[in-house]
């Protein structure tokens, strides 16, 4: 491991290894890859629990009076619709409609907003958004990512689990709220419901000096209910069944929220914000291409990157493509002109020089029973 020693270890680093993590470089990150395996773990997460590490993501703090004007200029959606205890989901675009990073806000107050951010992108929304702060005279925007560690609970057993460790009713804990000041296990938390992999799941963000406790604490729990560490190539293959997009694949500063299928996180009628006029004239003369999924006919794993055709015709390019556990098929996701997007329209990915045929499907290729 003499290669990963100058990366940036989360505070389970060590935990991870305890537990027989595949260390792996993510993004300057030193990080679990797999435990035991990335199917098995994508398969527990499915059908029971996975617990993640994800403590690496970026949290910004956007507080005062000009808070949530702040806020409404630099994002997309509307937050004005946020309440205490609310979390809500938006892309953050440059002027050009191209998209910065997206981001979850999570409302804890009229004037205290909490950003979780790409961990990637943290630095530069940051500074981004410090910018933006200069035209107001009453806000704080703080990066306090050093002062947090993440944690997250996914799968059908994730609130029995997470129960055993709190007197909290996880059931006041809607989809996309929060609430703050919640002891599980001994551990002072915030605790979430969004879930990155399509299924049910809790975020918990706490001290980092009380990471390695908690973890331990939910294994411990979580032993009777199935319940796996999963490292990061797990939480990739989740997430794309859920067809949820990536920064860095689906989304990036050239790529904007029209093309991805993300309009309803766009409030044009909310007054200006940042990418507003860009992004109208896109709603106007129609996206040069959007994201579809795909299945493929032939044999073959499209991967990034990877040229699409429909017939002789360059029509677009692969976001992400990987074997899909939940579904026993090889899928992907990819841009390609507007005018090949319709269900069932067959394309080829061009792969090691071969045309291989796929087929457009509906996205999201899963969808968690009840949901």
């Amino acid at each position: 491991m003499d290669n990963l020693d100058n990366l940036k270890r989360t505070p389970l680093y060590a935990t991870h290894l305890k537990y027989g993590g595949k260390i792996i470089d993510f993004a300057g990150w030193a990080l679990p890859v797999q435990f035991t395996g990335i199917i098995e773990e994508h398969r527990a997460v499915r059908t029971k629990a996975g617990l993640f590490d994800v403590s690496n993501m970026g949290e910004l703090t956007v507080e005062g009076p000009d808070s949530l004007a702040l806020l409404q200029l630099a994002l997309t959606s509307d937050i004005s619709q946020g309440y205490t205890g609310r979390v809500l989901y938006s892309p953050m675009c440059n002027e050009q409609g191209g998209v910065v990073d997206d981001l979850l806000v999570y409302c804890l107050g009229p004037e205290r907003y909490l950003l979780v951010v790409n961990a990637a992108n943290t630095e530069k929304d940051y500074n981004w958004l410090v910018g933006l702060a200069q035209r107001f005279s009453q806000v704080s925007v703080k990066n306090v990512s050093a002062e947090v560690a993440e944690v997250a609970v996914q799968g059908p057993n994730s609130q029995p689990i997470l129960s055993k460790l709190t007197e909290f009713d996880l059931v006041g804990i809607r989809y996309y709220h929060l609430a703050e000041q919640v002891s599980v296990g001994g551990v002072k938390c915030m605790v979430s419901r969004s879930g990155y992999t399509g299924e049910d799941g809790f975020e918990l963000y706490c001290d980092p000096d009380e990471a390695a406790k908690l973890w331990e604490a939910l294994m411990a729990a979580g032993d009777e209910h199935g319940l796996v560490p999963a490292g990061l190539g797990c939480r990739d293959t989740l997430r794309f069944e859920a067809s949820m997009p990536l920064y860095g694949q689906e989304l990036d500063d050239q790529r904007g929220p029209l093309e991805v299928g993300l309009g309803k996180f766009v409030a044009f009628g909310k007054g200006d914000f940042i990418g507003r006029e860009a992004l109208l004239r896109q709603r106007e003369l129609g996206p040069s291409l959007r994201l579809v999924g795909f299945e493929m006919l032939g044999r073959g794993i499209p991967r990034t990157g990877y040229p699409l055709y429909a017939g002789a015709q360059r029509t677009g390019y692969v976001t992400t493509g990987s074997y899909a556990p939940s579904l026993d098929k090889n899928l992907g996701l990819g841009f390609v002109s507007p005018e090949h997007r319709a269900l069932g329209t067959e394309i080829e990915v061009e792969i090691r020089g071969k045309s291989v045929p796929a087929r457009v499907i509906r996205t999201p290729f899963y969808r968690r029973e009840g949901k």
